[in-house]
């Protein structure tokens, strides 16, 4: 996962610097690129192909790219009008340093790149299209976005656990499953790998933000580089909210080893991505 990341954190800024643009969106795109992270979403790209045994070099402009669908969707999320936070990462959140217009088109400019990104690399026009097309998906209406909205409009009622579910495998699950399957589609996967491959993104998805709403409760500050408890806060639902948090710790390890289960069964070399997947659950930050 070093490896991975430093890859990733090598790479990813290239693709923004060789743009003509102003400078003051440059700053701001780069700012909230260099603010680090976890970078699991390029990770689990680069690790499913050479899971089968593929080298991953074809794979680093997807990997960026979804990096860069991710970070615009904190930038945005951080913003007065959505969960109005001032930090991120450890560090004032974009719209602190530039403002909100700065922070908005920042987010925009790397929502956009990231698909010119994916068309410019060196993969199949076949592999571009279903890969573009999936991230269109997983980020859009129908994935992300969908769930930030189901978030907001969740703020302040006491959501069943399947709207939880929903708005979790929307907002959060859907972009750690494009990462898995673009990573299969470049690693040329049968339909059945593939399916495989999906479920184990599902329920890391879902795995992913227990992991997370757990550490909104317990977490260090220093660490997971913002404040304990703004979930609770901002009147969100979550995991622990709703089921206590021993029982948000029983649905995570349910979730963690039904994602192992179809790892195994996918038949591929799993041990990078069992590993990643135990991180995420483990994870302290």
């Amino acid at each position: 996962m070093t490896t991975y990341k430093k890859l990733i954190d090598k790479e990813l800024p290239l693709f923004i610097e060789k743009v003509e643009m102003p400078d003051t969106l440059r700053e701001a795109m780069l700012y909230s690129i260099h603010a680090g992270g976890k970078r699991i979403r390029p990770i689990l790209m680069l690790a499913t192909v050479e899971a089968f045994g593929q080298p991953i070099e074809k794979a680093i402009p997807a990997a960026c790219a979804v990096e860069m669908i991710h970070t615009y969707s904190l930038i945005h999320d951080d913003l007065p009008a959505m969960d109005d936070d001032d930090l991120r990462r450890g560090k004032p959140t974009n719209h602190k340093v530039f403002g909100e217009a700065a922070a908005i088109l920042s987010g925009d400019a790397l929502l956009t790149q990231s698909f010119e990104i994916i068309a410019d690399s060196s993969l199949t026009s076949d592999q571009k299209v279903e890969i573009i097309k999936l991230l269109a998906h997983s980020a859009g209406p129908g994935g992300m976005v969908g769930g930030q909205m189901a978030d907001l409009d969740g703020e302040k009622q006491e959501l069943t656990l399947e709207k939880l579910e929903y708005i979790h495998h929307h907002k959060t699950g859907k972009l750690l499953v494009f990462s898995v399957i673009a990573g299969a589609i470049i690693a040329h996967a049968s339909d059945s790998q593939r399916s495989h491959l999906k479920e184990f993104g599902e329920h890391m998805g879902l795995s992913f933000q227990i992991s997370d709403d757990i550490l909104d409760v317990e977490g260090d500050q220093e660490k997971i580089g913002k404040s304990p408890g703004s979930d609770e806060n901002n009147d969100k639902s979550t995991y622990p909210k709703l089921l206590t948090l021993d029982g948000a710790k029983e649905k995570l390890t349910f979730h963690f080893e039904e994602a192992l289960k179809h790892l195994s069964a996918s038949g591929i070399d799993h041990e990078r991505l069992q590993s990643i997947a135990k991180f995420i659950v483990e994870r302290d930050h």
